[in-house]
């Protein structure tokens, strides 16, 4: 009985994280009643139990498992990176009108060119490899963070550095303890954002330039003719996406969000 009510509460604790999945199940079942009726050849619509199969497959043979580390594993170097960089940039266009004159223009002007526009040249300077990719995670990344917390350093009321400078407070205390925290609410949604924009960059980067990783998967089994393992390469990419958003990045948010009074919990 213990047992039982421990299971019971873990699913009620847990379900409105697996209500993300809830949408799906109609998705899944027409996609399921298109393949057994065989509207399209099953070499071109695969059925989802092919999928699951051939998934599983992949995943005890090792490869899809090594692939997919390979692309967790940049994304979350480019991603540092670009955080890095896009945090302090932020914070010093977001303090200072002098730098935002000077910057802002500039950081529409290439936030307007996409990630892979740079492919071509980033080929010619770099070629096919890491250092490619790893560019544009980097540059997908930044900008979402970069603006946003300008946005946020701006938006911060400036009654409270002034308080605070009133009160004996150091320039650095100031930034560290009022701006930063009254920021971080858009901090966070940039971070968000430009991970999600960062994990789309990667996939599309992997199928140009990759030598590896899910994007490569789903390319290379293009050139195959295997409908089956791009299908694959698109659910692993969505439900892990899903999974890390629905979890991890929106309830650091919201409970960001809650923390500096922002909303109501």
């Amino acid at each position: 009985m213990e047992r039982l009510a421990a299971r019971w509460l873990w699913f009620v604790e847990h379900w409105p994280r697996a209500a993300v999945f809830a949408p799906f199940v109609p998705l899944l079942l027409s996609w399921w009643a298109v393949a057994e009726i065989e509207i399209f050849p099953p070499a071109f619509f695969p059925h989802p139990l092919e999928v699951l199969r051939r998934g599983v497959e992949l995943a005890y043979k090792g490869v899809l498992g090594a692939y997919l580390e390979d692309s967790v594993l940049r994304l979350a170097v480019g991603a540092a990176a670009g955080i890095a960089v896009g945090l302090p940039l932020g914070l010093l266009v977001g303090l200072s009108d002098r730098a935002h004159r000077t910057l802002w223009p500039l950081l529409l002007f290439f936030q307007a060119i996409g990630d892979i526009a740079w492919l071509p040249i980033l080929l010619v300077w770099f070629g096919f490899g890491l250092t490619t990719m790893t560019f544009v995670i980097v540059y997908t990344v930044m900008f979402p963070v970069l603006m946003n917390t300008a946005l946020g350093v701006r938006a911060v009321p400036e009654v409270l550095p002034r308080a605070a400078l009133s009160l004996g407070a150091s320039r650095a205390r100031v930034i560290l303890e009022v701006v930063v925290p009254g920021a971080l609410p858009n901090i966070v949604t940039g971070i968000r954002n430009g991970l999600g924009f960062g994990w789309r960059a990667l996939v599309a980067a992997e199928i140009i330039v990759g030598t590896s990783g899910i994007g490569f998967m789903m390319f290379d089994a293009r050139r195959a003719g295997s409908v089956t393992e791009v299908v694959i390469g698109l659910v692993v990419l969505g439900v892990l996406w899903s999974i890390v958003d629905s979890w991890i990045l929106a309830p650091l948010e919201r409970a960001t969000g809650e923390r500096w009074g922002l909303v109501a919990r």
